[in-house]
């Protein structure tokens, strides 16, 4: 989970409703004039557009459009009574989302859980995709252990109240007021089914990384200098596996995108600009519906 230093929109985001093929999404996003390409942003477990908001006026400063968006079923995004909740259900969402951008191809960038997602939504079509960056992220299941005992909170998910599970997971720690609130109302906005869901796939999601890598689409890698979630020697060989290096970000740990954005742009943004199309791709449509 990552937690908001602010809950101020940067200047120039937006807070939007996309329609896509496949429903409507909350979603924060930001726009400039002739940009040189765009950014889907995908959030992870627990997570939200917030987890990503603040690189998004440092994309923009870059030329880059951006897009960062709720999940199905994750906080501002409802989630259907017949909807799925598997890796290539969330992959299909990312790139409905993404065909609403008005540009041809886009890079994606998945944080944690969003990173399963978006190494599902390449392998299931490449062709929209200017590269894949993995952010705190693994090659599949992140797994059960006793200090992240997901398999407990899987079965309580569902029968005990939302607020009472967030409660237990923030027993003893001391926030802002308003961040606190924030996180509790996030938290039990989520659909249990998708919580659920999500939870489950971070203990037994397939480890799909040669398939990524037989693709050939460009891929980074980073996390933060003191990222706890998948091991750093897996996200290591993660990397090798896929021709490529970790880059770490200095003074954060999980969330580098929250914790030290100006250093995780720094760090991406030569990726990015090496992998833009030329010549800068046409807007086709802005125009979204807001909230």
């Amino acid at each position: 989970m990552s937690v908001p230093r602010t809950l101020e929109l940067p200047p120039g985001v937006e807070a939007i409703t996309i329609e896509t093929s496949r429903g409507r999404f909350a979603a924060h996003v930001i726009r400039v004039e002739q940009p040189r390409g765009h950014v889907l942003l995908v959030p992870g477990w627990t997570g939200s557009k917030e987890d990503l908001t603040p690189v998004l006026p440092l994309l923009a400063a870059a030329g880059l459009d951006a897009t960062t968006y709720d999940q199905r079923g994750q906080f501002e995004t409802s989630a259907g009574p017949d909807d799925e909740f598997t890796l290539e259900a969330f992959a299909a969402d990312a790139a409905a989302v993404r065909a609403t951008s008005g540009h041809e191809r886009s890079h994606l960038l998945g944080h944690s859980f969003g990173g399963l997602v978006s190494q599902h939504a390449v392998v299931a079509d490449p062709s929209p995709w200017l590269g894949l960056s993995l952010l705190c992220t693994g090659p599949g299941a992140l797994g059960d252990s006793p200090t992240r005992p997901l398999r407990r909170l899987a079965s309580a998910i569902g029968k005990v109240p939302l607020l009472q599970v967030h409660e237990l997971r923030e027993q003893g720690v001391r926030r802002p007021a308003q961040i606190t609130a924030f996180l509790a109302r996030r938290f039990t906005s989520n659909d249990p089914r998708s919580l659920r869901a999500m939870t489950q796939l971070l203990i037994d999601a397939p480890d799909i990384v040669d398939d990524v890598a037989r693709l050939g689409v460009p891929v980074w890698v980073g996390r933060g200098v003191d990222d706890d979630a998948w091991p750093h020697d897996v996200q290591q060989l993660m990397a090798e596996r896929l021709g490529t290096e970790v880059h770490v970000v200095p003074d954060s740990a999980h969330s580098p995108a929250v914790e030290n954005p100006t250093a995780l742009v720094a760090d991406w943004l030569p990726f990015l600009r090496e992998h833009l199309p030329e010549p800068s791709p046409t807007v086709v449509d802005k125009d979204q519906e807001t909230d």
